[in-house]
């Protein structure tokens, strides 16, 4: 197989880094990455920015039926050249793509090496678009992993990981050196699988209430829950959230790193009807 240096010399391209463009060309990091999404013959797959098609011939190679999401034209040219068998190129912003609609079907399985500056859109778009994502395998900075991955009471646990922790179980599968890309980041990736569960952890009344609490607590880290939840007005007095957390059985001077999903998702529950 040849390295991303060398598709891209014989393209006449370099990579852009402002478009956070690193290519992974190593063959045995490829093989597991694609291998840990586990696909069965025919079943679509939607890569999120697949650049040179490293990646991409190895999902193709396990008989998925794969749609590539491409929004550099260069890249776009390449893969078309190339002609992957298998593999359906689109032109789009894996940002703001709709995964379902791109490979045309009801379900999907989402993958990529995301640039670092597009992870948290991305990472919103599969928790927004979770009842047609089945699961995701991404290749991402590795701090990011180790936070989504983050349990409840450590530095690292964060907004994404109790959001994304509600409705999929969250695996940091393994560590990739920057050295194995092209041209290497300053820091290393790391690959993180995202697995929808059957039901959430816990219900909610509304989810999008369920977001607004959660962000309004990790918004000032180091004040107590009680004192962060209130800064955040337009979904409750100071009073109905001391009684939401009384009702919830939660200590309001817990910090918000302290939680689990479940408890977040029992104080959304106990700020009663969403007006």
């Amino acid at each position: 197989m040849e390295t991303p240096r060398e598709i891209l010399k014989r393209h006449g391209l370099h990579a852009k880094h402002s478009w956070g463009q690193n290519f992974l060309g190593d063959e045995q990091s490829l093989r597991n990455i694609a291998g840990a999404l586990a696909l069965r013959e025919g079943e679509p797959v939607v890569e999120l920015g697949p650049g040179l098609g490293h990646l991409t011939r190895f999902l193709a190679a396990t008989g998925a039926q794969v749609t590539a999401v491409e929004k550099d034209r260069d890249m776009v040219a390449v893969l078309e050249k190339e002609a992957i068998p298998g593999v359906r190129v689109v032109s789009g912003n894996a940002a703001t793509v709709n995964f379902a609609a791109a490979a045309g079907a009801p379900e999907v399985a989402v993958v990529g090496n995301l640039p670092y500056h597009l992870t948290s859109s991305i990472l919103f778009q599969v928790l927004e678009q979770r009842a047609q994502v089945s699961r995701a395998v991404f290749t991402l900075q590795k701090e990011v992993v180790q936070r989504l991955a983050a349990e409840p009471g450590t530095r690292d646990y964060g907004l994404l990981t109790v959001l994304l922790g509600l409705y999929f179980d969250i695996e940091h599968l393994f560590t990739l050196n920057a050295h194995l890309f092209h041209p290497p980041p300053k820091v290393d990736s790391a690959v993180v699988r995202l697995t929808r569960l059957k039901t959430p952890r816990a219900p909610v009344v509304s989810e999008e209430r369920f977001i607004r609490v959660v962000k309004a607590a990790f918004a000032q880290r180091r004040k107590t829950l009680f004192n962060s939840l209130k800064s955040e007005r337009s979904l409750a007095s100071p009073e109905q959230y001391a009684k939401a957390l009384e009702t919830a059985g939660i200590d309001p001077m817990r910090r918000a790193e302290t939680l689990t999903s479940q408890e977040f998702a029992a104080l959304e529950r106990a700020l009663g009807p969403v007006a």
